[in-house]
């Protein structure tokens, strides 16, 4: 019985390493359950590699309570040498009959949204990534204070293949 239960935690620790092979970094921050609009989600890490391609990727978790079509976000990137690259980024977070997009059976949907594809570190180093939500209402200058629905923010790297 012994035998068999380790063979089994074996087989699944070789499925859930082979399976992310390419993954660099992956980290999730909770926000509760809305996200503010000056609640700012910030990822640090170490890059050593400035040779290879990386895809990076904003990950999200959201729920059923999500009120809107789209999703807008504020993203920054600070390298090593604290120059940095803002974007403002739009992803489309339902169909147009209101279905949630993301991966998942339950009401909480996993989204794993492009960033940056085949992008190269310049510098090693420490790199910095800030996200803001910056949703708002159609014709409205000021964001929504609460983004109700999201629940996590994350943030991922993998090496391009």
């Amino acid at each position: 019985m012994m035998l068999k239960n380790s063979f089994f935690l074996v087989i699944l620790l070789i499925v859930f390493t082979s399976c992310d092979k390419n993954r660099v970094f992956d980290e999730y921050q909770a926000v509760g359950q809305s996200w503010h609009k000056d609640s700012l989600v910030s990822f640090v890490f170490n890059q050593k590699d400035t040779l290879s391609k990386h895809n990076l990727f904003i990950t999200l978790r959201n729920n059923k309570n999500y009120p809107f079509n789209n999703l807008f976000l504020i993203v920054e990137i600070e390298e090593p040498s604290k120059n940095s690259l803002v974007d403002t980024l739009e992803y489309q977070m339902a169909t147009p009959e209101g279905v949630l997009l993301g991966e998942g059976m339950t009401d909480t949907k996993e989204n794993k949204l492009y960033y940056k594809e085949n992008f190269v570190f310049k510098k090693p180093g420490e790199y910095r990534i800030n996200i803001l939500q910056a949703v708002r209402k159609t014709g409205k200058i000021e964001g929504i204070e609460k983004l109700e629905g999201v629940t996590d923010v994350g943030f991922r790297i993998e090496k391009a293949e």
